[in-house]
């Protein structure tokens, strides 16, 4: 993808107005930090901090039937999804592949919000509607919200001081509502294993809304915390943890797989849940010092046979140490098991540990 190519979010002159060092990400010209990675991600753990996530894709489904088309083509069970919560899902592919992980939210009987990856909002959109079923309007409006993360202990508090008005929703939860004919759309998720939420507003509204979340105390972070901090938790991400030729039950994501109902790629997974998996995706944390492990670094047994690669991999700013994600095979794949991950030819000792390397209190 060339300059030309780069995209940019509501919020760009902002994050350079705020000293954001901006990188090319997923297509889009995007803040890797603002003052440091480690500045931002202690932030989130301890306090409260606000992303970026314009970038990402926001789809509506309406109509009739919305429900029973989209559990038809989704993994997880829409049916179970009541009004005002959201769920999180796989768009898979015919061989139990992931093409896109989502989290999606019920507004209403016949209407659904979709938020996607930045980087596969035109492939969902085209795939989605390639098998839209009659009568279902499947609309992408991403070009005309702008979103933000706000993530940590503090992020209760400091949406209570903005928006008095409103109670933020429970976990998984989501609100709307008008002001000054401003629409507003707020989902109690998150990719930090903090508390916090999302909120959706209109593109011309995004700045001065993140500026006021700014002012309240939170401090922006950008793609290098978010990172570190998704990884700490074991979060995946698609197209280096999740990927076409691999399908949640070798990611360990089979709980978000409703195997009882048909739907696309199901039966590869039963198959895979039947039989058993021959790799799955593992957590991988140094046993010492050593730089950075990331993606595409080889695993070795102690015995200097590869056994995979790294998919993900940062220094973990809360553990002080090392740690990573991979692909391995089952034999290898148990906790406890000693490898080495090569480094531009130095090899490092690590070992398989249990997920997630970091959880909260």
């Amino acid at each position: 993808m060339n300059d030309q190519e780069i995209k940019s979010t509501p919020l760009e002159a902002l994050h350079v107005e705020l000293g954001g060092k901006m990188v090319p990400f997923a297509g889009w010209n995007m803040p890797v930090q603002y003052t440091s990675n480690m500045d931002e991600h202690h932030a989130v753990r301890e306090a409260v901090g606000i992303f970026d996530i314009s970038h990402m894709g926001q789809f509506f489904l309406r109509g009739n039937g919305a429900e029973e088309w989209l559990n038809g083509i989704l993994s997880n069970d829409v049916s179970k999804l009541a009004i005002g919560e959201a769920q999180y899902t796989f768009i898979l592919n015919e061989q139990g592949g992931v093409i896109d992980d989502l989290i999606i939210y019920r507004f209403g009987d016949d209407q659904i919000f979709l938020v996607v990856n930045a980087s596969m909002i035109d492939e969902n959109f085209a795939w989605l509607n390639d098998h839209l079923a009659e009568g279902l309007t499947l609309t992408n409006e991403s070009d005309a919200w702008a979103g933000m993360a706000v993530q940590g202990p503090d992020a209760e508090e400091t949406y209570a001081k903005l928006i008095p008005e409103r109670e933020l929703p429970k976990r998984n939860g989501i609100d709307t509502w008008e002001h000054d004919n401003q629409k507003f759309i707020v989902c109690r998720t998150g990719y930090t294993g903090e508390d916090g939420f999302e909120i959706f507003v209109s593109a011309d509204q995004g700045p001065s809304l993140f500026k006021k979340f700014v002012n309240a105390g939170a401090k922006p972070c950008g793609l290098g915390a978010r990172d570190s901090l998704r990884l700490e938790v074991c979060y995946p991400l698609n197209g280096s943890d999740l990927s076409p030729q691999r399908t949640p039950v070798q990611a360990g994501l089979g709980f978000f797989c409703a195997i009882d109902k048909p739907f696309i790629g199901r039966d590869i997974l039963k198959k895979q849940k039947e039989e058993g998996l021959k790799e799955r995706l593992v957590a991988i944390k140094y046993t010492g010092k050593g730089p950075p492990p990331r993606a595409h670094y080889g695993v070795f047994t102690k015995d200097g046979d590869q056994i995979g690669e790294l998919s993900s991999g940062v220094f973990s700013p809360t553990l002080k140490v090392g740690i990573a994600m991979g692909y391995l095979p089952v034999e290898f794949a148990k906790i406890g098991a000693e490898v080495d991950i090569d480094v531009r030819g130095r090899k490092f000792p690590a070992k398989v540990v249990k997920k997630p390397f970091y959880k909260k209190d």
